[in-house]
Protein backbone atom coordinates (compact mmCIF):
# COMPACT_ATOMS: atom_id res chain seq x y z
CA UNK A 1 0.00 0.00 0.00
CA UNK A 2 1.46 3.23 -0.71
CA UNK A 3 1.95 6.09 1.76
CA UNK A 4 -1.44 7.25 3.37
CA UNK A 5 -2.11 11.12 3.44
CA UNK A 6 -2.85 12.94 6.78
CA UNK A 7 -6.56 11.95 6.48
CA UNK A 8 -6.32 8.40 5.54
CA UNK A 9 -3.90 7.66 8.17
CA UNK A 10 -6.49 9.65 10.41
CA UNK A 11 -9.10 6.98 9.38
CA UNK A 12 -7.33 3.91 9.04
CA UNK A 13 -6.64 4.57 12.81
CA UNK A 14 -9.97 5.33 13.60
CA UNK A 15 -11.34 1.92 12.32
CA UNK A 16 -8.40 -0.13 13.84
CA UNK A 17 -9.40 0.90 16.97
CA UNK A 18 -12.88 0.39 16.81
CA UNK A 19 -12.26 -3.10 15.64
CA UNK A 20 -10.49 -3.32 18.95
CA UNK A 21 -13.41 -2.06 20.55
CA UNK A 22 -15.70 -4.58 18.68
CA UNK A 23 -18.27 -1.65 16.68
CA UNK A 24 -20.80 -2.80 14.60
CA UNK A 25 -19.79 -2.27 11.34
CA UNK A 26 -16.38 -4.36 12.15
CA UNK A 27 -18.12 -7.50 13.18
CA UNK A 28 -18.64 -10.24 10.67
CA UNK A 29 -21.99 -11.77 9.96
CA UNK A 30 -21.45 -15.52 10.72
CA UNK A 31 -24.93 -16.38 11.10
CA UNK A 32 -26.37 -15.95 7.48
CA UNK A 33 -28.68 -18.06 5.87
CA UNK A 34 -28.18 -18.63 1.84
CA UNK A 35 -31.86 -19.41 1.38
CA UNK A 36 -32.81 -16.08 3.41
CA UNK A 37 -30.48 -14.32 0.69
CA UNK A 38 -32.19 -15.72 -2.24
CA UNK A 39 -35.20 -14.64 -0.67
CA UNK A 40 -34.00 -11.07 -0.01
CA UNK A 41 -32.61 -10.81 -3.51
CA UNK A 42 -36.39 -11.79 -4.82
CA UNK A 43 -37.70 -9.23 -2.68
CA UNK A 44 -39.34 -11.84 -0.46
CA UNK A 45 -38.41 -11.66 2.45
CA UNK A 46 -40.37 -9.64 5.10
CA UNK A 47 -39.22 -9.31 7.97
CA UNK A 48 -35.62 -9.85 7.28
CA UNK A 49 -32.53 -9.42 9.39
CA UNK A 50 -32.26 -5.55 10.64
CA UNK A 51 -28.25 -6.17 9.46
CA UNK A 52 -29.26 -7.04 5.89
CA UNK A 53 -31.10 -3.54 5.19
CA UNK A 54 -27.61 -1.80 4.73
CA UNK A 55 -27.42 -3.90 0.94
CA UNK A 56 -30.77 -2.69 -0.39
CA UNK A 57 -31.25 -1.82 -3.08
CA UNK A 58 -31.90 -5.95 -2.82
CA UNK A 59 -32.70 -6.92 -6.37
CA UNK A 60 -28.26 -6.71 -6.86
CA UNK A 61 -27.52 -9.86 -5.32
CA UNK A 62 -29.51 -11.33 -7.93
CA UNK A 63 -27.62 -13.63 -10.94
CA UNK A 64 -23.90 -12.86 -9.10
CA UNK A 65 -23.04 -16.19 -9.18
CA UNK A 66 -19.84 -16.12 -10.96
CA UNK A 67 -19.94 -12.51 -11.12
CA UNK A 68 -16.91 -10.71 -10.21
CA UNK A 69 -17.82 -8.17 -7.44
CA UNK A 70 -15.57 -5.48 -5.62
CA UNK A 71 -16.86 -4.49 -2.39
CA UNK A 72 -14.64 -1.23 -2.17
CA UNK A 73 -13.63 0.27 1.13
CA UNK A 74 -16.34 -2.22 2.58
CA UNK A 75 -14.38 -4.52 4.79
CA UNK A 76 -15.50 -6.53 8.05
CA UNK A 77 -16.91 -9.63 7.11
CA UNK A 78 -20.51 -8.19 6.17
CA UNK A 79 -21.04 -7.44 2.29
CA UNK A 80 -18.69 -9.91 1.34
CA UNK A 81 -20.16 -12.81 2.93
CA UNK A 82 -23.70 -11.81 1.45
CA UNK A 83 -21.49 -12.13 -2.09
CA UNK A 84 -19.16 -15.18 -1.14
CA UNK A 85 -22.34 -16.99 -0.05
CA UNK A 86 -23.92 -16.10 -3.17
CA UNK A 87 -21.79 -17.48 -5.31
CA UNK A 88 -19.52 -14.15 -6.39
CA UNK A 89 -15.97 -13.71 -6.88
CA UNK A 90 -15.06 -11.76 -4.37
CA UNK A 91 -12.98 -9.07 -3.47
CA UNK A 92 -12.68 -6.40 -1.06
CA UNK A 93 -10.39 -3.22 -0.82
CA UNK A 94 -9.99 -1.85 3.03
CA UNK A 95 -7.98 0.43 4.95
CA UNK A 96 -7.82 -1.10 7.54
CA UNK A 97 -6.16 -4.28 7.95
CA UNK A 98 -8.46 -5.20 11.14
CA UNK A 99 -11.41 -4.96 8.56
CA UNK A 100 -9.86 -7.27 5.96
CA UNK A 101 -9.12 -9.66 8.98
CA UNK A 102 -13.26 -9.96 9.42
CA UNK A 103 -13.51 -10.72 5.52
CA UNK A 104 -10.82 -13.90 5.97
CA UNK A 105 -12.65 -15.14 9.06
CA UNK A 106 -16.21 -14.89 7.13
CA UNK A 107 -14.16 -16.65 4.60
CA UNK A 108 -12.87 -19.74 6.28
CA UNK A 109 -15.91 -19.57 8.30
CA UNK A 110 -18.54 -20.48 5.18
CA UNK A 111 -15.41 -21.75 2.93
CA UNK A 112 -15.47 -19.54 -0.05
CA UNK A 113 -12.41 -18.15 -1.52
CA UNK A 114 -12.34 -14.14 -1.11
CA UNK A 115 -9.35 -11.87 -2.38
CA UNK A 116 -8.14 -9.33 0.41
CA UNK A 117 -6.27 -5.87 -0.28
CA UNK A 118 -5.37 -3.21 2.25
CA UNK A 119 -5.50 0.30 0.08
CA UNK A 120 -6.65 3.49 0.18
CA UNK A 121 -10.18 3.59 -2.33
CA UNK A 122 -8.57 6.15 -4.04
CA UNK A 123 -5.73 4.42 -5.29
CA UNK A 124 -6.97 1.22 -7.34
CA UNK A 125 -3.62 0.46 -8.46
CA UNK A 126 -3.53 -3.20 -6.78
CA UNK A 127 -6.71 -4.06 -9.53
CA UNK A 128 -6.37 -4.69 -13.36
CA UNK A 129 -8.65 -2.74 -15.24
CA UNK A 130 -11.83 -3.87 -16.64
CA UNK A 131 -12.05 -6.64 -13.68
CA UNK A 132 -15.35 -6.36 -11.76
CA UNK A 133 -18.59 -6.81 -13.09
CA UNK A 134 -20.37 -4.78 -9.57
CA UNK A 135 -18.58 -2.08 -7.52
CA UNK A 136 -20.59 -2.12 -4.02
CA UNK A 137 -19.74 0.49 -1.96
CA UNK A 138 -21.53 1.59 1.45
CA UNK A 139 -21.28 4.72 3.38
CA UNK A 140 -17.26 5.03 3.16
CA UNK A 141 -16.68 8.33 0.71
CA UNK A 142 -17.94 10.15 3.81
CA UNK A 143 -13.95 9.58 4.71
CA UNK A 144 -12.22 11.13 1.60
CA UNK A 145 -12.41 14.96 1.03
CA UNK A 146 -12.97 14.32 -2.66
CA UNK A 147 -15.14 11.74 -4.57
CA UNK A 148 -13.43 12.18 -8.28
CA UNK A 149 -10.41 10.29 -7.44
CA UNK A 150 -12.40 7.10 -6.16
CA UNK A 151 -15.05 7.57 -9.02
CA UNK A 152 -12.22 7.36 -11.62
CA UNK A 153 -10.71 4.42 -10.36
CA UNK A 154 -13.99 2.51 -10.06
CA UNK A 155 -14.76 3.61 -13.55
CA UNK A 156 -11.16 1.78 -14.40
CA UNK A 157 -11.83 -0.97 -12.53
CA UNK A 158 -15.12 -1.72 -13.81
CA UNK A 159 -15.80 -3.90 -17.26
CA UNK A 160 -18.09 -1.72 -19.76
CA UNK A 161 -21.33 -1.90 -18.55
CA UNK A 162 -20.42 -2.75 -15.35
CA UNK A 163 -22.72 -1.41 -12.34
CA UNK A 164 -21.34 0.66 -9.72
CA UNK A 165 -23.81 0.38 -6.26
CA UNK A 166 -22.28 3.36 -4.39
CA UNK A 167 -24.40 4.85 -0.76
CA UNK A 168 -24.01 8.47 0.17
CA UNK A 169 -25.11 10.26 3.25
CA UNK A 170 -28.09 13.05 2.78
CA UNK A 171 -25.64 16.58 2.61
CA UNK A 172 -28.13 18.77 4.15
CA UNK A 173 -27.97 16.45 7.08
CA UNK A 174 -24.77 15.39 7.55
CA UNK A 175 -23.94 16.32 10.87
CA UNK A 176 -27.19 16.00 13.22
CA UNK A 177 -27.82 15.87 17.42
CA UNK A 178 -30.59 15.74 20.15
CA UNK A 179 -31.38 18.70 21.96
CA UNK A 180 -33.78 17.17 24.49
CA UNK A 181 -37.04 17.08 22.50
CA UNK A 182 -35.61 17.36 18.43
CA UNK A 183 -33.21 16.56 16.51
CA UNK A 184 -31.48 19.59 14.98
CA UNK A 185 -28.84 20.51 12.16
CA UNK A 186 -25.42 21.43 13.67
CA UNK A 187 -23.11 22.50 11.41
CA UNK A 188 -23.49 25.36 8.57
CA UNK A 189 -24.07 23.38 5.11
CA UNK A 190 -21.21 25.80 3.49
CA UNK A 191 -18.51 23.55 6.45
CA UNK A 192 -17.78 20.24 5.09
CA UNK A 193 -15.03 19.08 7.07
CA UNK A 194 -15.59 17.18 10.75
CA UNK A 195 -13.22 16.31 13.01
CA UNK A 196 -14.52 13.66 15.40
CA UNK A 197 -13.66 12.88 19.03
CA UNK A 198 -12.63 9.68 17.90
CA UNK A 199 -10.26 10.97 15.39
CA UNK A 200 -11.72 10.50 12.31
CA UNK A 201 -12.16 13.05 9.79
CA UNK A 202 -15.32 13.46 7.59
CA UNK A 203 -16.49 15.21 4.69
CA UNK A 204 -19.51 16.75 3.33
CA UNK A 205 -20.33 15.93 0.04
CA UNK A 206 -22.90 18.07 -1.65
CA UNK A 207 -25.18 17.07 -4.48
CA UNK A 208 -23.65 18.42 -7.52
CA UNK A 209 -20.62 16.77 -6.62
CA UNK A 210 -22.17 13.36 -6.03
CA UNK A 211 -24.15 13.30 -8.86
CA UNK A 212 -21.78 15.22 -11.53
CA UNK A 213 -19.11 13.60 -10.46
CA UNK A 214 -20.54 9.78 -11.56
CA UNK A 215 -21.87 11.54 -14.97
CA UNK A 216 -17.86 12.98 -16.00
CA UNK A 217 -16.65 9.97 -14.91
CA UNK A 218 -18.12 7.90 -17.14
CA UNK A 219 -21.58 6.59 -15.94
CA UNK A 220 -24.81 6.80 -16.50
CA UNK A 221 -27.68 7.03 -13.32
CA UNK A 222 -29.61 4.57 -13.85
CA UNK A 223 -31.96 4.62 -10.37
CA UNK A 224 -31.66 5.89 -6.77
CA UNK A 225 -33.17 4.08 -3.59
CA UNK A 226 -33.48 5.80 -0.30
CA UNK A 227 -32.07 4.33 2.40
CA UNK A 228 -34.82 1.99 4.30
CA UNK A 229 -33.89 2.68 7.65
CA UNK A 230 -36.84 4.69 8.39
CA UNK A 231 -39.16 1.37 8.00
CA UNK A 232 -37.49 -0.64 10.80
CA UNK A 233 -39.67 -0.49 14.41
CA UNK A 234 -37.12 1.34 17.23
CA UNK A 235 -40.26 2.28 18.82
CA UNK A 236 -37.94 1.80 22.40
CA UNK A 237 -34.89 3.22 20.64
CA UNK A 238 -33.22 5.46 23.43
CA UNK A 239 -33.66 9.23 21.77
CA UNK A 240 -30.41 10.31 20.82
CA UNK A 241 -29.33 6.81 19.73
CA UNK A 242 -29.07 5.83 16.43
CA UNK A 243 -32.16 3.59 16.06
CA UNK A 244 -33.94 6.45 17.39
CA UNK A 245 -32.18 8.90 15.22
CA UNK A 246 -33.59 7.30 11.71
CA UNK A 247 -37.29 7.42 12.40
CA UNK A 248 -36.55 10.89 12.27
CA UNK A 249 -33.41 11.72 9.95
CA UNK A 250 -33.00 10.45 6.60
CA UNK A 251 -30.53 8.20 6.43
CA UNK A 252 -28.70 8.46 2.81
CA UNK A 253 -29.55 6.84 -0.28
CA UNK A 254 -27.90 4.28 -3.16
CA UNK A 255 -27.05 5.28 -6.44
CA UNK A 256 -26.65 2.53 -8.92
CA UNK A 257 -24.65 3.67 -12.30
CA UNK A 258 -23.82 2.10 -15.13
CA UNK A 259 -20.15 2.12 -16.84
CA UNK A 260 -20.82 3.49 -19.83
CA UNK A 261 -19.78 0.78 -22.93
Amino acid sequence: MKQLDEVAQANQTMWEAEVQKGGGYTQPWLDLDVADLQQLAAGELDPFPKPLYELFPYHLLQDVAGKDVLCLAAGGGQQTAVFGLLGANVTVVDLTQGQLDGDEKAAAHYSYPITTIQADMRDLSALSADAFDLVFQADSLAYVPDLRPVYGEVARVLRPGGLYRVKHNQPAVHRTEWNGRHYIVNAPYAETIQHREDGGIEFRHRMDDIFNGLLDAGFTIQRVHEAPHYRQSYADAEPGSWGHETRYVAGGFAIIARLTP
